[in-house]
């Protein structure tokens, strides 16, 4: 009624047209743009993979990744450094090949 007292008919008749636009608008603004769905992330092949640290072992047993590696004459994984201290050998790789080659009877001969 006080629409009526105060613009007349016309804006009464305006008045559902004005709605309808203003759901219209209200409707568009909330619909917003469609979010596309998260692609669905694809495992990495396994021959990529780093192994864990300590996992490869020799045919003996041996982890190459922490220093040691098969001796014969011990019968045992060794530490090529820690076995040059202990037996008093040169601490290069030539020297443990041929210590650990040789049986105990065969002592390699040592400098010093």
């Amino acid at each position: 009624m006080i629409l009526y007292r105060t613009f007349g008919t016309q804006a009464c008749a305006r008045a559902p047209a004005l709605a309808a636009v203003l759901l219209m608008a209200g409707l568009v603004a909330c619909s917003g743009p469609q979010e596309e769905p998260a692609p669905t992330p694809t495992p990495a092949p396994e021959s990529t993979t780093t192994p864990a640290p300590g996992s490869d072992r020799d045919a003996h047993g041996c982890i190459p990744s922490a220093g040691y590696a098969w001796c014969e004459r011990s019968g045992q994984c060794e530490r090529p450094w820690e076995l040059a201290a202990q037996a008093g050998l040169d601490n290069t790789a030539e020297a443990f090949d041929e210590y650990c080659a040789a049986t105990e009877t065969e002592a390699p001969a040592q400098d010093g």
